[in-house]
Parts: C-alpha cells; sequence; structure tokens
C-alpha cells in the first residue's frame, strides 16, 4: 500500500494548520493542561482531522477528477482504491473520538465529533448545492482553538468562544477570495459557490463586510483581558490592512491579481494574530 498516498488524504497542510489552531486555545487558556491531556488533545484532533479529510476525499473523488488543482489526489490519480480511503477515514475518525472524549474530556469529545459530523455529512455534500456551504463548513473550519481551549479547561467559557469567531469570520473572506479566483474551475466541477449565485461583485461586497466585522471581532480577546497591547497592536494593524485590501476589490479597475494577493494576505493575518496571541497572553504550557 502506498503509505505517501495514505498520508495525502488527511490533507496535512490543514491538519497542521489545525493542530496549530488547538495549541494556540490550549497555550492561552486560562490552566495548563497535563502533558496526557494536552497529547491526547493533539493525537485525538489529529486522528479526527486527517479522518474527516479522508473521507472529505472519498466523497468528492469525482470531483476532485475534474479540477486540475485536484486530479493527482491519491483517488482520482488511481493510487489508491476509494474504499481503501473510506475505511481509512472511518478508522482514524473512530479512533480519534474516543481519544478527545475519554483521554481529554467529554466536551472536547463532543466538539470533536460535532466537527467531524458538520464537516463530511453536511459542508462537504451542500457545496453542490449552495453557497451557503460556506457557512456551514466555517463552523469545523473554527472548532480547533476552541476545542483546544476546553482541553484545558473542560468548560465552554466565552475567551474560547471568541476565538472560534475569529476564525469563523476570518474564513468567510478566506474563502470568498478563493471562490473568486477559481471560480471557473469550481464550477465545471459542479460545485456552487457565492460568485456562480450571486455574482461577482456582490461577492467582493461580501469579502469587505466580513473583513469588517473581522476587526471589531479580533479585539475581543484584549478586551476580556486574554492578550495585551502586543496583540492588539497586531490584530488592528493587520485586520485594517486586511479591510483595506478588500476594500481594493470594490474598484472597476481592479487587478486581476487581487483576490489570490486577498488570500495570501488572509493567511499572513491568521498566522500573525495567532503568533501575537501566544507572544502576548502568558501562556500556561
Amino acid at each position: 500500500m502506498d503509505l505517501k498516498a495514505l498520508v495525502a488524504l488527511t490533507k496535512p497542510r490543514i491538519l497542521v494548520t489545525a493542530l496549530g489552531a488547538v495549541a494556540v486555545g490550549a497555550y492561552i487558556a486560562p490552566q495548563a493542561p497535563g502533558p496526557g491531556v494536552l497529547l491526547g488533545c493533539l493525537l485525538g484532533m489529529g486522528l479526527v482531522v486527517g479522518g474527516a479529510n479522508a473521507l472529505n476525499m472519498y466523497l468528492e473523488r469525482d470531483i476532485d477528477a475534474r479540477m486540475e488543482r485536484t486530479r493527482g489526489r491519491p483517488l482520482p490519480a488511481r493510487l489508491l482504491l476509494p474504499r481503501t480511503a473510506l475505511y481509512f477515514g472511518m478508522g482514524l475518525a473512530a479512533a480519534g473520538i474516543p481519544v478527545m472524549t475519554f483521554g481529554v474530556n467529554v466536551l472536547s469529545g463532543l466538539l470533536a465529533a460535532l466537527s467531524l459530523i458538520s464537516y463530511v455529512l453536511v459542508y462537504t455534500p451542500l457545496k453542490q448545492k449552495t453557497s451557503f456551504a460556506l457557512l456551514v463548513g466555517s463552523i469545523p473550519g473554527a472548532m480547533p482553538p476552541l476545542i483546544g481551549w476546553t482541553a484545558a479547561t473542560g468548560r465552554l467559557e466565552l475567551p474560547g468562544i471568541v476565538l472560534f469567531s475569529i476564525m469563523f469570520v476570518w474564513q468567510v473572506p478566506h474563502f470568498l477570495a478563493i471562490s473568486l479566483f477559481r471560480s471557473d474551475e469550481y464550477a465545471r466541477a459542479g460545485l456552487v459557490l457565492m460568485p456562480h449565485e450571486t455574482g461577482e461583485r456582490k461577492t467582493r461586497l461580501q469579502i469587505v463586510l466580513w473583513s469588517a466585522v473581522l476587526v471589531p471581532v479580533s479585539l475581543l480577546p484584549f478586551m476580556l483581558g486574554v492578550a495585551g497591547a502586543l496583540y492588539l497592536l497586531t490584530a488592528v494593524g493587520l485586520g485594517t490592512a486586511f479591510f483595506v485590501w478588500g476594500l481594493k476589490g470594490l474598484k472597476e479597475t481592479q487587478p486581476p491579481a487581487w483576490p489570490r494577493q486577498l488570500f495570501a494576505l488572509s493567511l499572513v493575518y491568521l498566522v500573525g494574530i495567532f503568533a501575537a496571541l501566544v507572544a502576548d497572553s502568558g501562556g500556561r504550557l
């Protein structure tokens, strides 16, 4: 069996991002999780996220085959049999939920299960029907930092919900930017995006609106006392840059590269504010 192809099923870049967000949530929590709990959380989430991604690839294997960006994935490239991906994904997910529930705590296990179900059984099929799928998919995408917080505290608390909110709101302009520069490719694959339903102009307007919302939402960790002045300055600076760059998309003469530039800036934004949170929170790991 092709081990490299099995690893590719887990979407390693997404997996690493999710685990990083889990670690941030645990790090800034008011109490440190024990080493065993932290290890269990990272292992359990790695299994759940990897399993969800493998099941997503199984369900979307025909769609992936229609897009140049994804036709080299293990299933379209016929490096693995579809049933192998199915069993592999189910196995990872089935192992991950008990690890989270019994190795961390019940609340974190429930949140991990909600992420898995909403991503695989709701978001994945909904992408072929409506652009509303973006908001649905943003729920599991925003769950990792909240799960990191609950792993450390065992409680659903406002700061953890704020971390979830930041990542939820951030995902909307991030993925709308992708939908603009990959619109034709996704349309050929049968996926429904906002540019297909409402047009590019309204999509660009939504980017501006969501990036505007992101600025005050991102200030909440400072207002709650979770982070200090360094984080505040970082959130204001990066949030303003993100918003201003989004505004450029409303110009009639915006450059063709604008959506890709916004997408790149969104990644800088996420890494920047998470790094500032870690540096300015007095973490307890």
